[in-house]
């Protein structure tokens, strides 16, 4: 009988107990579900046996693994339970709003414009049954050839190209209910584990609104975020246009030696944009200030400086400010519930002393602008005297740049509000969706290594807290803009990926960071990686990879 050590406990099972009779067992103890157990350092899901000695701990719901396990086999159970309402339906799961997965459906390869309501009770009805009725969830591995010719027969064409460029030999097969289907990460036994859910009708598609990993039994009443939907609705257009849906389309445009025309268009594309915005800020004649703002590694910096050459183009002068010239001197800043300073609040910045400042220049009077040393940790003022003319315009970037608060003694109609994000939208293949989370982690960290000396491992473990600083300081305020900007450029992550690789594979198993890494890990290996070279040297993508002429 194998010997295993459970939280701390040594006991004996019988050789071939499922994970999941463990976990019921010690599921009293823990406030939120358990969904994964971690077995001798690897993630296990719960239908695997124990078959030796070993180490166990459990993953529940509100884990960030948990979390996104929860989420993969409810996709799962949406796409199989649209299937049963109409055999002909295939769905493309596009990408998250709020708590929300918005998908699209076609039938029979024809584009569904509008789902009916009746459609959408059906799905969630059928949903409800699947989670009462516990259908075992099973993982079978298969040659690469068979698991191939297994997705060609349910006319899943998006994985079958996906699949030509595997290094592994082998694929993970998930079944349900008679439903085979392909999905990068883990899953849950069976459906009775997605116990909270809704479907809702949103647009031309459905959403799948899931609890928060904060509160994983819980669903929180959605808040519609119709600016960010039409950013993301548009780049999916970007790339429909193009051909690219998924990373095999990506994958096959690289290996045809398309690059250099996809690199350019993409990048036209993002420069007609900034162009539209810089021509809607000279058409409002009383706009001085240009507040840009968005989460971290969105590729603000780049796009300020970029924003500021099309101004020229129009006649303005515009003067860029970075927000974090105006942070309260280090010994005023407050710290947070662990005793570290917070930067990223908003009690962090001298709002004061900012608002006259500005409240100065739209006046006319001359200001000596500060620069904050974060050396020191003090403001500083090396003598850069500022008086606007007429033409002149202040183009200011930091996280609260969208926020009243930071600019409350300014008028309205003398600014211009901006909210920049890389909004993902290119997907593995129809079922499995990039996370623009992920995408802007592999950027940031890529950067930090390359500006700030800084590990992959030091960035994974600041990633929760600066996701929530976001929470709290960012993403409140990006529906009150005037206009958003995606940064995501639709071939970055195979520019990204020859960086990003060594930095993920220097974490070590002893590491905490450690399971995040594998799967970022395999993650990019869906990519054929290509080199930076190509690149134009204004791409907001250079403020990561290097080589950029803004020198950022």
């Amino acid at each position: 009988m194998p010997t295993l050590v459970v939280q701390g406990e040594r006991k004996e099972y019988a050789k071939g107990i499922t994970f999941e009779e463990i976990a019921k067992e010690y599921q009293v103890r823990f406030t939120n579900r358990i969904g994964l157990v971690i077995f001798n350092g690897k993630i296990r899901e719960l239908f695997k046996k124990v078959e030796s000695d070993g180490v166990l701990s459990f993953v529940t719901m509100d884990d960030s693994i948990g979390h996104k396990t929860y989420g993969r086999t409810a996709t799962m159970m949406l796409i199989k339970a649209a299937h049963d309402v109409n055999p002909n339906v295939r769905t493309k799961v596009e990408f998250t709003i709020g708590y929300g997965y918005y998908c699209t459906f076609k039938n029979q390869d024809q584009e569904i414009e509008n789902v009916s309501e009746d459609f959408v009770k059906k799905v969630q009805a059928r949903m409800e049954e699947m989670r009462d009725e516990a259908l075992p969830i099973t993982k079978k591995t298969y040659p690469i050839d068979d698991a191939i010719e297994i997705f060609s027969k349910q006319g899943m064409t998006d994985k079958v190209n996906l699949f030509k460029y595997r290094r592994a030999s082998e694929i993970n097969v998930y079944r349900m209910d008679g439903f085979c289907d392909y999905f990068y990460g883990y899953m849950l036994p069976n459906t009775s584990y997605v116990e909270y859910f809704k479907v809702q009708k949103y647009h031309a598609g459905v959403l799948l609104v899931l609890p928060p990993a904060s509160s994983p039994n819980e669903i929180r009443t959605f808040d519609p975020r119709e600016k960010v939907f039409e950013q993301m609705i548009l780049s999916s257009n970007w790339g429909h246009m193009m051909g690219i849906e998924n990373v095999g389309d990506l994958n096959n445009v690289i290996c045809s030696g398309k690059l250099s025309d996809l690199i350019l268009v993409q990048e036209a594309l993002q420069e007609h944009r900034i162009g539209k915005i810089a021509e809607n800020i000279y058409a409002s004649p009383r706009v001085k200030f240009v507040m840009i703002a968005g989460p971290s590694s969105s590729g603000k910096t780049s796009f300020s400086h970029r924003l500021a050459i099309q101004l020229r183009t129009h006649g303005l002068v515009p003067h860029q400010i970075s927000l974090d010239n105006y942070f309260k001197n280090r010994e005023e800043t407050p710290r947070d519930e662990d005793g570290n300073y917070d930067f990223e609040c908003l009690g962090a910045m001298d709002i004061e002393q900012f608002n006259t400042d500005m409240t100065k220049l739209l006046n006319g009077e001359e200001v000596d602008l500060p620069v904050f040393n974060f050396i020191t940790g003090k403001r500083e003022y090396p003598g850069s005297p500022l008086k606007l003319g007429e033409d002149d315009i202040l183009v200011i970037e930091g996280i609260h740049g969208l926020n009243e608060k930071m600019s409350y003694a300014l008028p309205k109609e003398s600014k211009y509000k901006i909210y920049v994000s890389s909004l993902t939208t290119l997907n593995v293949d129809a079922h499995n969706r990039i996370s623009t989370t992920d995408a802007r982690l592999i950027r940031r960290m890529v950067r930090d290594a390359r500006t700030r000396g800084a590990s992959g491992k030091r960035t994974i473990s600041m990633w929760p807290s600066v996701r929530r600083g976001e929470e709290r300081n960012i993403f409140p305020f990006q529906e009150s803009a005037d206009e958003m900007f995606n940064s995501a450029q639709i071939y970055e992550l195979a520019v990204l990926k020859n960086q990003a690789e060594p930095l993920l594979f220097s974490i070590t198993k002893d590491d905490p960071e450690y399971y995040e890494a594998k799967r970022l890990l395999k993650f990019l290996d869906y990519f054929i990686g290509i080199d930076s070279t190509e690149l134009p040297h204004n791409s907001i993508v250079r403020e990561f990879v290097g080589g950029s002429i803004f020198n950022v």
